[in-house]
């Protein structure tokens, strides 16, 4: 069958077969589709959506457009697992995660994503750390994996190759909301990287790429739905991105507060809560064990310092420092000028536009606006206040971290304007909304 009788199936709102969606991904890796086919077929699905069977063969096919990784021989497949996070401002999860799973005697083998738009990448985080390589080769993925037990690494570049090829069209064309296309680009990476066990956060909120709770829904049903039909064990958490989760934005930064979430009791609450609401999921879904047995192993890795040496070995068999719990402050530290934000008012913060704290975190030299752009991977903000704190007109709403007085009075005055404060006491915001399962 020629492309264009395709587009036109689709066009017309009706039901492509398995073979039909097989030749449109082929065409993604072969050039036989033209960008302009690429495009309308993009279209075509954001406009009359594909049904579950659909998505499910889409994800296939792009999994199957390049390589994938087996872990037989390797480790016990059952055991690996991974996390996928649809993204926002401060999101730091991955980072905590890995290393607490692993020690908790699980796989996991992350595949990251650089960052996007208002919201950080996980991959920009471990560029701040001197020789951490996140694009090793597929032999050394896997024995880091095997010693250690967790690696976080970029997409290589012939894993799922026809969803890079798409979503570049897609970014362009105005689809990239798709929710079946969302659905085949994240699950095509994630089943060809052999995982067996996935938990997905999905963001909504002002701080995400979607701040409507039932699309959020919709997106999660769709996700787990597509994961279950791939043979993957699969759970989605709703949870809240309406405020900067943790304390810090900015990759050194970041990392930073994560080292000390490993190694001390300092720990954000909203960020201690849905970090062990995602790994206790993955946990009781791969050991069939309860919530508490599950947050008590959490508990366990933290305390006994099992989770941050995990942390320590992964960064360095990935080329970062070796003893870099302990040296992590001089490697993180490039003498950045620091400037506190006061409050303009007295009051109780009730609302933060964290869209723009992370557009903001952009102009500080933090984000790309540019694919090419050189990011400065250690501005930032750190000490941000939440939703629910009260201040006064001598409390610092923020910290920020900074390498040029360009435009800074101008960013500090916007920054302040990022926190909504009342006169009246406000309460603490729900972290996680919801499990799909």
């Amino acid at each position: 069958m020629i492309p264009q009788e395709i587009i036109r199936k689709k066009r017309d709102g009706y039901s492509l077969t398995e073979e039909e969606i097989q030749i449109f991904v082929r065409g993604l890796t072969d050039k036989s589709l033209s960008d302009e086919q690429i495009a309308a077929m993009s279209m075509a699905i954001f406009l009359n959506d594909m049904s579950s069977q659909e998505t499910v063969w889409m994800t296939h096919a792009m999994k199957n457009s390049g390589d994938t990784i087996d872990w037989k021989n390797t480790v016990d497949t059952d055991l690996v697992c991974d996390k996928h996070s649809t993204g926002g401002v401060g999101d730091k999860t991955s980072l905590l995660l890995a290393p607490i799973l692993a020690a908790c005697e699980l796989f996991v083998p992350m595949i990251s994503g650089r960052g996007l738009g208002h919201t950080g990448g996980t991959l920009d985080k471990f560029d701040s750390i001197p020789g951490y390589n996140t694009q090793p080769n597929i032999d050394t993925f896997k024995k880091v994996v095997k010693d250690v037990g967790c690696a976080i690494i970029g997409q290589t570049s012939n894993l799922a190759p026809a969803d890079k090829k798409l979503y570049s069209i897609r970014d362009v064309v105005g689809t990239v909301e798709s929710i079946p296309l969302i659905t085949s680009s994240i699950l095509s990476k994630k089943i060809a990287s052999g995982i067996k066990s996935l938990i997905l956060d999905v963001k909504v909120g002002n701080g995400s790429f979607n701040s409507n709770l039932n699309i959020a829904e919709s997106l999660a049903k769709s996700l787990v739905s597509v994961a279950k039909g791939a043979n993957l064990k699969c759970e989605a958490l709703i949870t809240d991105m309406n405020q900067i989760l943790g304390t810090s934005a900015g990759h050194s930064l970041e990392v930073i507060e994560c080292i000390e979430y490993l190694t001390t009791k300092k720990r954000n609450n909203r960020l201690q809560i849905i970090t062990n609401d995602l790994a206790s999921s993955l946990l009781m879904m791969i050991k069939g064990i309860s919530k508490e047995e599950a947050l008590n192993q959490i508990n366990l890795v933290l305390d006994n310092g099992a989770a941050a040496e995990k942390f320590e070995k992964m960064i360095y068999a990935l080329g970062g420092p070796r003893s870099f719990l302990t040296s992590y402050k001089k490697d993180l530290n490039i003498n950045l000028k620091i400037e506190e934000v006061l409050s303009n008012k007295n009051g109780w913060i009730k609302e933060i536009n964290t869209r723009k704290l992370g557009l903001l975190l952009i102009e500080l030299g933090g984000g790309r606006k540019q694919i090419d752009d050189k990011i400065n991977y250690y501005v930032g903000y750190d000490n941000v206040l939440g939703i629910g704190d009260y201040v006064d007109k001598n409390t610092p709403i923020i910290k920020i971290f900074y390498s040029s007085e360009d435009n800074l009075n101008k960013i500090k005055d916007e920054i302040a304007d990022c926190f909504i404060l009342t006169d009246n006491k406000v309460e603490q915001q729900k972290n996680v909304y919801k499990n799909i399962n």
